[in-house]
């Protein structure tokens, strides 16, 4: 049985670095899962756009396709625009069954590739009891997304950081946190030693690049997730759940 398509659905940017790291991506996980065909679709500004994928792929041999959203948390894109586009394509293509995996995080695998980058950019297991760490991710109003980002600061502050700070690459929002810069300044003014930033965004694009501006007060900056191996694995991971997911209600009628 011919296992359903891998539909990759990234948000986009004018920027060319966000579209080569996740091509880049998708293209590890097809070295993991030789066979598994994987196509990926843009919500904007890079082509191609996810109706004309899923058009593409209704007008041919797939029958079934699992989106995943290349989302950290399940905020407005997870809610509202991704399932939008999906179900338009549903009433558009009847016959191409259209599933949806979950949002990336939270995972572990997402601290581990944390973890690595920071590894990457110098970070050795000693430094931490005397690393201030700031989580900086772009940024959201939405309550859920930010219960998520406090949640993963939380479990970090428990691997022996000495302390971890929450923090938003846009302005501060009603509910958020404070900028980078204002989490590095307030770890400085704490009397911490050594202060990380660690970006908890996928690629590089204008939010990335506000959070490496306001890490230049800090001492190490660790780079986007981008292509690592447990992200990857992470897309699998939701893959299989989806696909798992799917298959129940046939078992249980069967």
């Amino acid at each position: 049985m011919t296992a359903p398509v891998l539909l990759v659905i990234a948000h986009g940017s004018r920027d060319p670095r966000h579209a080569a790291t996740v091509h880049a991506l998708t293209a590890r996980v097809r070295s993991l899962r030789p066979g598994l065909r994987v196509e990926t679709g843009f919500l904007d500004f890079n082509a191609p756009s996810v109706p004309r994928v899923l058009e593409r792929l209704g007008t041919k041999a797939a029958q079934e396709v699992i989106a995943l959203p290349l989302l950290l948390t399940r905020a407005f894109h997870a809610k509202s625009d991704i399932p939008t586009v999906l179900h338009e394509a549903r009433t558009r293509l009847p016959r191409l069954r259209v599933g949806q995996a979950e949002v990336l995080g939270p995972s572990p695998l997402l601290n581990s590739a944390l973890e690595r980058r920071l590894r990457e950019a110098g970070i050795r297991p000693g430094d931490r009891s005397s690393t201030g760490l700031v989580l900086a991710s772009a940024g959201s109003t939405d309550p859920e997304a930010i219960a998520v980002i406090a949640e993963i600061a939380r479990e970090l502050r428990h691997t022996g950081w000495c302390s971890v700070r929450p923090a938003f690459a846009s302005a501060t929002s009603p509910g958020g946190f404070p900028r980078t810069e204002d989490a590095v300044r307030a770890l400085r003014a704490e009397g911490v030693r050594r202060v990380a930033v660690a970006p908890y965004v996928i690629a590089p694009g204008r939010l990335p690049d506000r959070i490496a501006e306001g890490a230049a007060g800090a001492d190490v900056l660790a780079d986007v997730l981008g292509p690592a191996p447990e992200l990857a694995r992470l897309l699998l991971t939701r893959y299989d759940e989806a696909r798992g997911a799917a298959a129940r209600p046939a078992a249980l009628t069967a």
